[in-house]
């Protein structure tokens, strides 16, 4: 029986440049944040992954980041492993801390496949998902600068994904040289209108209440444990600790599919083939569930046109009728399956490594109810497809994951 995965916990910094702090200082920050939103301490932690795809080049850290970054806040002797699958690294992180969990569960002699069968808290993998890339170094970080108040120069992946529209390739309802069709997908404002970046997340219940018996990971916890009832302390103790045990459960998010995968080496017209599609079908097969079940999407939508292609991948949308979809308002805050409620990666900048990451966080907190304007009512369950790199006719590495409201 495959183990349960659940997010207990989520915390980021605020979006936007910043050139004043550090790897190490953005990732305290996040930490902290994602430690307190699920009621634990650094001690709790017994493994870290940690995930960014430009510090080499801005800093010339290649090696052993996460260590590094680490380090500060007390995180050393645990494993730590570091992810760079570019702008999936983030999610690709959770996929494999989910890998490293349910392996321990199956390796223990005598558990339980059930949270209710353990007979203490069990070991906790933890994802330190920092992608704010940013060198500390003054001089390095003045060369930034120039390009402050321009869009897009250079190669990117923004020119990539907008070629992937060639002759031969299946259409998907706007014109091409339509651009105000365009307009309902990527817009630079949430559909929800803008709600704070990443604001405190508010607590109804304090959550720091009996965190030393239980193990977490950070800042994703990606397996809620039961809160473990103390066995003394008399009977007001036990109802202590069920009521503990109930907040939590209401939190916690559960992982019901996460699917990784890589670029093929199809033709560009064979889009029935497209990476995003196969890890899709591949998240819905382990999820149990399929498109029709999904309340709230968020999709790596590099440009206007990714958006429209990824909708189609995930089956919200038969082929050819994405565009069109869009533009009646199916996809917006209100409409039958809202995509990128939370405005989307061109509301964000395109945060690279950490894209895949604030999706999820942004996710959780919709299953929460705790997206402000941006909130979508009723939602409890959810699907975020993220993409990384480029290598042929489409991204290097895609995952797709699918997540559902636990209580």
């Amino acid at each position: 029986m495959t183990a349960d995965v659940f997010i207990a916990g989520v915390g980021m910094t605020a979006l936007g440049k910043r050139l004043d702090q550090s790897v190490k200082s953005l990732t305290a920050k996040a930490v902290q944040a994602a430690l307190t939103d699920a009621g634990a301490e650094t001690a709790h932690i017994q493994a870290a992954w940690f995930a960014n795809t430009r510090q080499p080049m801005l800093e010339g850290q290649n090696t052993v980041r996460g260590q590094i970054a680490l380090r500060p806040l007390g995180l050393t002797g645990i494993p730590v492993i570091n992810v760079e699958n570019a702008c999936a690294s983030g999610s690709t992180a959770l996929w494999l801390a989910m890998q490293w969990l349910r392996s321990r569960r199956r390796h223990r002699p005598g558990r339980r496949g059930r949270e209710d069968g353990l007979a203490r808290p069990p070991g906790a993998g933890g994802c330190g998902l920092c992608g704010r890339d940013r060198h500390p170094r003054p001089r390095r970080r003045a060369g930034l600068h120039p390009r402050d108040g321009r869009r897009g120069a250079g190669r990117g992946p923004q020119p990539v994904h907008g070629s992937v529209r060639r002759p031969g390739s299946r259409p998907h309802g706007p014109a091409r040289h339509d651009p105000g069709r365009l307009r309902p997908c990527g817009g630079q404002e949430p559909r929800g209108g803008r709600p704070e970046p990443a604001g405190p997340i508010p607590h109804p219940h304090d959550r720091g209440a009996g965190a030393g018996r239980q193990a977490y990971c950070l800042p994703l916890h990606p397996r809620h444990v039961r809160a473990r009832q103390r066995r003394g302390g008399g009977h007001g103790g036990v109802q202590q600790g069920r009521a503990e045990a109930a907040r939590r459960r209401r939190a916690a998010v559960r992982v019901r599919g996460c699917a990784l995968v890589s670029a093929s080496a199809r033709e560009a017209a064979d889009m029935d083939n497209h990476i995003g599609r196969r890890a899709a079908l591949a998240a819905w097969e382990q999820a149990g569930v399929g498109p029709d079940d999904i309340d709230a999407v968020e999709v790596h939508d590099a440009t206007s046109y990714a958006e429209i292609q990824q909708i189609e991948n995930l089956g919200l949308a038969r082929p050819g009728t994405a565009g069109e979809r869009l533009r009646r308002g199916d996809f917006a805050l209100g409409g039958r399956t809202p995509v990128n409620a939370s405005g989307g990666l061109v509301a964000k900048g395109h945060p690279v490594g950490a894209t895949g990451i604030i999706q999820l966080h942004d996710l959780t907190r919709q299953l929460r109810g705790e997206a402000g304007a941006a909130q979508i009512e009723g939602a409890r369950m959810a699907a975020a497809e993220n993409g990384g790199g480029f290598l042929g006719v489409e991204e290097a590495a895609t995952v797709v994951t699918v997540l559902e409201r636990a209580a």
